[in-house]
């Protein structure tokens, strides 16, 4: 395969996936390691992708944000681990806050037999929590459509009526300077909301959210605790000046 042919499979896999590892693309293309590496770095170079560990992403701008259709597409076998684990922390009848996100949906099937109570601002949630007979409160607000998400006045007054035992926030972007960070700022307003009215602050990342930034900032790391599913040693060293972090990737 020429080079243009290969370069192009490489694009058009981050285009369907938007991040995709070195050995998926080794297999596709048939091509070696060395030479996958190459053509990462000089696609990097052209701007046309963002090398990551162990892979590459798509480039985006710091207000672009995937539906939640696609969003659940993304890495769900580290999306399910941290979910797991992130469950079990939740102990015997707490009250906890469900952010809207699809890594935050997965560990609601983990929750049952506990008698927690659980406020969400996610569409998606609700009925799987009913399902597991689990007790909800959903706050109200503007559904924006594109996540399936309730923000806005309604949804920041609702959160004022309660306190959390833990929060579990989703986020498009964690960065050791920047911290936690999403396309938009009426879903970290409401972020933020729960995680001033919660004992104890969880961020929930996979292994493409780590080192990136987006448009709203949400916290700093120094008020939250981190769960990833992948990490590289130079990433733990500069997380861990920061705060808790936790790499569950089996």
């Amino acid at each position: 395969m020429l080079t243009p042919e290969r370069q192009e499979m490489i694009l058009q896999m981050l285009q369907e996936q938007r991040v995709v590892t070195i050995p998926e693309f080794v297999e596709s293309t048939g091509a070696s390691v060395s030479t996958i590496r190459r053509d990462l770095i000089e696609l990097e170079k052209q701007k046309l992708l963002q090398r990551v560990h162990g892979g590459a992403t798509t480039v985006s701008s710091l207000r672009y944000e995937m539906s939640y259709t696609e969003k659940e597409t993304q890495n769900r076998t580290g999306k399910h681990l941290i979910a797991a684990y992130a469950a079990s922390l939740v102990g015997q009848d707490e009250c906890i806050f469900l952010d809207a996100g699809t890594t935050t949906y997965q560990m609601i099937p983990f929750l049952t037999g506990r008698n927690v109570t659980v406020v969400t601002n996610g569409l998606t949630h609700l009925e799987a929590l009913y399902e597991k007979d689990i007790t909800v409160y959903v706050t109200g607000g503007l559904v924006k459509d594109k996540t399936r998400t309730l923000i806005g006045r309604g949804a920041m007054t609702a959160l004022t009526q309660y306190r959390f035992d833990k929060c579990f926030l989703g986020t498009n972007g964690v960065h050791p300077d920047n911290g936690c960070t999403t396309p938009d700022p009426e879903e970290a307003a409401i972020k933020r909301q729960a995680l001033l009215r919660s004992n104890e602050t969880f961020v929930l990342a996979d292994r493409s959210k780590l080192d990136k930034t987006a448009f709203a900032h949400i916290a700093d790391l120094t008020e939250t605790k981190l769960i990833v599913d992948h990490a590289s040693s130079k990433q733990l060293t500069a997380y861990k000046k920061l705060t808790s972090i936790k790499v569950v990737d089996s």
